[in-house]
């Protein structure tokens, strides 16, 4: 399927790419953009037909598979969702990757027994893509959400879109020299990962669930397993890449339905292509807020 790219969006992994980090793209010349939602101009599959306006994220377009950094893009029709009837493309982008990530984490909490009365759930790395569109998400739906950040000029923000309580990053990121802490927290969606997921795993509430699903501070877990047999706490592996493609559109479905979108405006910011290697540095750094919408036609 030939599609015209609309928009596209900045994501960590593409901040690694961007930088040559972590060996995910293996041969160049090369186009990163691991989101794209645009318009299709020619297919060569039944499910779509000029003119339909679909999503793509993951199944690793813009890592072995070009992508969204681009006008047009030629990809397979079993990677591509029909773009909702309450979603632009550039809402569609606005949420992208994040946004996907965010309602299939919260798909598997609520899998695991989370409900909106069981109490606290904590957004880690509240502040970035995935992190502000859980707090959103789960605030519209009357979850308790507490966020936190290490940017506490950034908490009016977190605020508006939902938080309840703001935890400085400072509190989770240090080791604790207990196996268990006081039991605070109904569930967790964690994308900082290392000694944060460390510290979140000992204050989990008995029976509750960490949705693991980044590592902007580090890949390494040390740990005990006291949480996991004293309290019953589980942690949820959370990928969007390879998400089945028959639960794909339900996703999709409940972001354009629950969410709040006009206060998507908050969380974006829009760029174009030559802004993006710069952004893709800064997003590394932990310095870029929300979501960034790219435009690769300006």
């Amino acid at each position: 399927v030939e599609i015209a790219v609309a928009y596209s969006s900045l994501n960590y992994k593409d901040g690694m790419i961007l930088n040559g980090i972590g060996g995910l793209v293996k041969t160049y010349p090369h186009v990163p953009g691991l989101d794209l939602a645009g318009t299709v101009v020619h297919s060569q599959s039944d499910q779509f037909q000029p003119g339909d306006q679909v999503i793509c994220t993951g199944w690793r377009v813009g890592e072995i598979h070009w992508g969204g950094y681009a006008q047009k893009a030629r990809l397979k029709a079993d990677w591509l969702v029909p773009l909702p009837t309450d979603l632009t493309l550039r809402t569609a982008m606005g949420l992208g990757a994040a946004g996907l990530t965010a309602a299939i984490s919260l798909e598997a909490l609520e899998a695991h027994g989370l409900t909106p009365d069981k109490g606290e759930v904590l957004i880690t790395g509240a502040a970035g893509g995935v992190g502000s569109l859980s707090v959103l998400l789960l605030a519209a739906l009357g979850y308790q959400v507490a966020a936190s950040t290490g940017r506490p000029e950034l908490e009016p923000y977190l605020k508006d879109l939902g938080a309840q309580t703001i935890i400085p990053r400072q509190d989770l990121a240090e080791p604790s020299n207990k196996p268990l802490e006081s039991a605070r927290w109904a569930a967790c969606i964690d994308s900082v990962g290392g000694t944060t997921l460390a510290r979140v795993l000992a204050q989990m509430n008995y029976g509750a669930s960490v949705a693991s699903v980044g590592l902007a501070s580090g890949a390494q877990l040390t740990t005990t397993v006291i949480p996991f047999l004293l309290r019953s706490v589980n942690i949820l592996g959370i990928d969007s890449v390879f998400y089945p493609a028959e639960r794909r559109a339900a996703a999709w479905a409940r972001l354009a339905t629950a969410l709040p979108l006009e206060k998507l405006d908050l969380i974006c910011t829009e760029v174009g292509l030559a802004d993006v290697p710069r952004l893709g540095k800064d997003i590394l750094a932990g310095k870029v807020q929300g979501r960034v919408i790219v435009n690769p036609n300006q």
